[in-house]
């Protein structure tokens, strides 16, 4: 072989290990993205995707916000007693406010009926009932009047009474801290690999997207990319270090009593029944040892 086909050869090479190395680091960050995602808002996301189209892929961080299912814009947001209020005040709604709610069948689900198209505008609390404690949460009515009309709706028809919350997670267990519930299928048993998929059977738009997830805030959960699919499932936000998630979910309040009670819950891993599948997506969530079941939810 010739001086300048060694060159050539070695060349080539070359240039295949480069783009190998490139192929690695392209797997590797759409791994890393992969388990942000199902990290943050819980296993079983797999099965949503492809039968009802709840989850999707990519990032949770800065995800642009979809129109608003209501015939309006957000307004004033709600007093807060919680330890960090939110970022991004609401802006102004105007004219009447029509919700629209579409029925889900492709999802396990408990369908009860479809809410109303016109949300109590004067709904301002939100109180759930648990077997460890009383959560008061300030509601943001106006900036989120379809998802309060929805929780409201599901509350009156005793949809979440005695359901256990199917998720929580600690920073050192999964980066973030939350308490994940309204999956009126789930066991919360650490091992049930369809936890997190359940919903009331319809789903509605987004609203209230530009706040961060600080500590004692509120929200409905999705996807990143599976946007104005909102259900029945709702998370509070128990660190600051949600911020990291950005904004872009249903925002409907904020905590006003009980937040230490939910600090409480689990400390680490060690008040957990970890499911290693929750972290790559596979099925299933990490739930409390020490079950949170939902007695009642009230409105006023």
């Amino acid at each position: 072989m010739s001086g300048d086909d060694r060159q050539n050869e070695e060349d080539r090479q070359s240039e295949l290990a480069r783009e190998h190395k490139e192929r690695q680091a392209k797997r590797a960050a759409a791994q890393t993205a992969k388990s942000r995602r199902n990290t943050f808002i819980g296993a079983g996301v797999a099965v949503v995707v492809v039968a009802g189209g709840i989850f999707a892929a990519t990032t949770l961080v800065n995800r642009e916000p979809s129109k608003v299912s209501a015939e309006s814009t957000p307004s004033a947001s709600a007093s807060t007693s919680a330890s960090t209020a939110p970022s991004v005040t609401p802006s102004a709604k105007t004219g009447p406010v029509t919700c629209t709610y579409k029925r889900e069948t492709g999802v396990p689900n408990k369908f009860v009926g479809l809410p109303g198209k016109r949300p109590n505008m004067k709904l301002k609390k939100m109180t759930i009932v648990t077997n460890r404690g009383t959560v008061v949460i300030d509601l943001m009515t106006d900036a989120a009047p379809c998802s309060v009309n929805s929780l409201s709706f599901l509350a009156k028809k005793k949809f979440y009474n005695n359901m256990k919350c199917h998720r929580l997670v600690t920073p050192d267990v999964s980066g973030v801290h939350l308490l994940q519930c309204g999956d009126p299928l789930a066991k919360a048993d650490g091992k049930n690999p369809t936890d997190g998929q359940g919903t009331s059977g319809y789903v509605f738009g987004d609203e209230n997207t530009d706040i961060s997830l600080s500590k004692g805030v509120v929200f409905m959960t999705q996807a990143g990319d599976a946007m104005g699919q909102n259900n029945s499932q709702f998370a509070i936000s128990l660190s600051d270090e949600n911020n990291q998630i950005g904004s872009g979910y249903n925002v409907v309040g904020v905590v006003s009593e009980g937040m230490d009670m939910l600090e409480g819950l689990a400390t680490s891993g060690k008040d957990l029944l970890l499911n290693d599948a929750d972290i790559t997506g596979d099925g299933g969530t990490t739930a409390p040892k020490n079950p949170v079941i939902i007695k009642t939810i009230t409105f006023k």
